[in-house]
C-alpha cells in the first residue's frame, strides 16, 4: 500500500510543478547568434535639465530594432517575467490594464524603446495602479511569439497576465 501512495505523491507533485511558469530572463528573448541590444541609454542628464524638459514634448523617439529576431520555440508558454511597466492605457480607476513590459526603467517613455525582442505587449483583467509604476514586477502568464504595435513601440511578443506581482529577487 506505502508504495502506491508514494507513487500518487510523486504524481501529484510533478503535476503541480508542470504548472508552473517557467522563470524567464530577457536575453532568453534574444534567438541565438542574434546581436545583443544596445545598452540601456542614460535617462537624463541633470545638468541638461532645460534640454530635457524640452526633450519631454518632442516626437517620441525612434524604437532601436523595431523587427528584432524572437525566439519561436517560447511560443505557448507558461512563463513569469520581471520587468518594468510602460502603460499604454490607464482605466477610470487608475488602474493599467494594457501595457508593454520592459527589461529597464524609462525604456519607451525618456529614452529609445529597446528590441522588439525586448518588449512584450501585456493585457491583464486585474490591472496595476499608476502609482505602483516605478517598481518592478513579476508577471506570469502564456507567452506569444506575435509582433504588436502600439504608439511607443513595437513588441516582438504578446502575454495574456495571469498573475502580476511586485518583483523580490529569489535568486532564481
Amino acid at each position: 500500500m506505502r508504495p502506491l501512495l508514494a507513487l500518487l505523491l510523486l504524481l501529484a507533485a510533478s503535476c503541480a510543478w508542470a504548472d508552473a511558469p517557467r522563470n524567464l530572463t530577457w536575453p532568453e528573448l534574444i534567438p541565438e547568434g542574434a546581436p545583443p541590444p544596445p545598452p540601456p541609454v542614460p535617462l537624463h542628464d541633470l545638468s541638461k535639465l532645460a534640454d530635457t524638459l524640452n526633450a519631454e514634448s518632442a516626437p517620441a523617439a525612434k524604437q532601436q530594432s523595431p523587427n528584432a529576431p524572437v525566439v519561436k520555440a517560447l511560443d505557448g508558454l507558461a512563463v513569469k517575467l520581471p520587468g518594468y511597466i510602460v502603460p499604454l492605457d490607464v482605466g477610470q480607476d487608475g488602474e493599467v490594464r494594457e501595457f508593454l513590459l520592459v527589461p529597464y526603467y524609462g525604456a519607451c517613455i525618456h529614452v529609445p524603446p529597446p528590441p522588439s525582442n525586448q518588449i512584450v505587449y501585456v493585457s491583464a483583467a486585474k490591472g496595476v495602479k499608476m502609482d505602483e509604476l516605478y517598481q518592478p514586477f513579476w508577471v506570469s502568464g502564456t507567452l506569444q511569439v506575435k509582433a504588436i504595435d502600439s504608439d511607443l513601440a513595437q513588441a516582438g511578443y504578446q502575454m495574456k497576465a495571469g498573475e502580476i506581482v511586485p518583483y523580490e529577487y529569489t535568486g532564481e
